[in-house]
């Protein structure tokens, strides 16, 4: 039975907290006065589902089930986990509270995605102060896995664990803040950016484009992988952090910066800073440049998940805890039915595979079926210790044919056929499906080699053994359309 979620709030953040949940497969039960809620989180869970499911390389949980509340007694109901994402208003917070914890299971952890408000604050006259905790996350909530845990001396080290351990499972990196501040730690740092660009743009040193500029074309890539300090302690060179403290440490003397001093928020500079945001970046619709930070987020994350760094390791250990949640887990071949085509690839179409024309490019459908291969290849016995004992398949030929579209987000299934296995020859034709819709069907023939001499050779007996059983079980299958077929001849 599906966890429940319950999102009070359903702006940017807390449509964004839905589409994490939802997608983790957590049913989610949304409670907001706004109208236009519906539609809101419908636009926001329309991008998720385009990105999200692409950032694994493994299929995630069935989604779970959405739904629409009036009443917050109905939006409550079964929730073990409650978000509130009200606006940064104390008086309002403590309302929102006093009215979920009227109705709430006591043992529910209620979140908050306060920027800036302490958890002492946020629990000050509740009945439950123990009950609540800070949970503040990142714009977007379903792809950045940041999200700042903070608790005050009214919240045991149980309920901060079980937290903690909840987030984990939705696949983010949830910061324990050790120790109240107003504004947690990463939108203090934000603030100080914040205020000197508000200075170099009122005193005409820069444009909003040209301040975004210096941070997208220069230190914010290096802050995607390393953070601050690590930047700096290479900035050291061999000499490292104490060098550098050392080198540009006398330069925080210098009147560079205006930290400690506010601009006054006129109606003058709002107008210039709005009128030179609208120049910059106003021929887009907002829509339209969530869609596209999306799209540049999951190539960023996805790069810095193939080298297992920073966020990208984040990524990586929810791979690990989805691919060992799921029905294609382990490689004992005995626990998996090889009496029809077996399923060796469940996944999502990430946005990165899709080409000018909007769909998977070509190589992707290859990579796909690779991965298929390299699966059957474990479930028969040729795994990563047999492959260091120094044998291994290499593939021969391959034909592929192309039947439909993938789009990006799209789920996709590869279906495995042993269509011969025996001696040093393995013949596989695997189909990629789309709910039950064919896609494309990828034939290979693969030789045994071995490693050492990188020539053809007789595989194990385990290898054989398992061919042998698996061509047994599938012989009455009937022979899948397409086989043998080249370019050019008819079906």
């Amino acid at each position: 039975m599906a966890q429940v979620a319950s999102i009070i709030g359903g702006g940017v953040i807390g449509g964004g907290w839905a589409a994490r949940f939802l997608l983790s497969g957590w049913d989610v039960q949304v409670f907001d006065p706004d109208p236009e809620a519906e539609r809101k989180i419908g636009e926001v869970l329309a991008n998720a589902r385009r990105s999200l499911p692409g950032l694994s390389d493994v299929a995630l949980p069935d989604e779970g089930r959405l739904s629409f509340h009036s009443d917050l007694a109905e939006a409550l109901k079964g929730a073990s986990w409650i978000q509130e994402s009200v606006p940064e208003r104390l008086e309002l917070k403590h309302k929102v509270f006093a009215d979920i914890q009227a109705l709430c299971d006591p043992a529910a952890v209620i979140g908050s995605s306060t920027s800036g408000l302490k958890p002492s604050e946020l629990q000050q006259g509740v009945a439950r102060p123990e009950q609540i905790v800070v949970t503040h996350p990142f714009n977007p909530v379903y792809l950045l896995p940041l999200v700042e845990l903070v608790g005050s001396a009214a919240n045991t080290p149980e309920r901060m664990a079980g937290a903690k351990s909840t987030l984990e499972r939705l696949g983010m990196f949830p910061l324990h803040v050790r120790k109240e501040i107003d504004a947690h730690i990463a939108d203090r740092l934000l603030e100080a950016v914040w205020r000197e660009a508000l200075w170099l743009v009122k005193d005409d040193v820069a444009t909003t484009e040209e301040i975004d500029e210096a941070i997208r074309m220069g230190f914010g890539l290096r802050w995607a992988q390393m953070g601050l300090f690590d930047t700096y302690r290479v900035a050291g060179g061999e000499a490292g952090m104490k060098h550098f403290m050392a080198q540009f440490g006398p330069c925080l003397q210098s009147p560079w910066t205006k930290l400690t001093d506010v601009p006054e928020f006129t109606d003058e500079l709002v107008d210039l800073i709005a009128g030179q945001s609208d120049a910059q970046s106003g021929h887009m619709s907002i829509r339209e440049m969530e869609r596209q930070r999306d799209d540049n987020l999951v190539g960023i994350l996805r790069a810095l998940k193939a080298q297992g760094w920073g966020a990208g390791a984040v990524l990586g250990a929810q791979d690990a805890r989805l691919k060992a949640g799921s029905d294609l887990a382990g490689y004992a071949e005995e626990m998996v039915d090889v009496s029809r085509p077996i399923v060796t690839v469940r996944r999502a179409v990430p946005l990165d595979w899709t080409d000018y024309n909007g769909h998977m490019n070509e190589s992707r459908y290859l990579q796909s079926f690779c991965d298929a291969s390299d699966r059957f290849m474990e479930l028969v016995g040729c795994d990563a210790d047999y492959i260091a004992s120094g044998g291994s398949y290499f593939t021969a030929e391959t034909h592929i044919r192309h039947l439909a579209e993938a789009l990006a987000g799209d789920r996709i299934e590869v279906r495995t056929h042993l269509l011969m296995g025996e001696g040093k020859k393995m013949h596989l034709l695997h189909t990629m499906y789309r709910g039950e819709e064919p896609v494309a069907t990828g034939e290979h023939m693969l030789i045994h080699v071995s490693l050492e001499t990188r020539r053809p050779s007789a595989p194990s007996a385990r290898i054989e053994a398992n061919m042998a059983r698996i061509t047994a079980a599938q012989a009455e299958l009937p022979r899948p359309e397409g086989v043998g077929r080249y370019i050019g001849a008819p079906r």
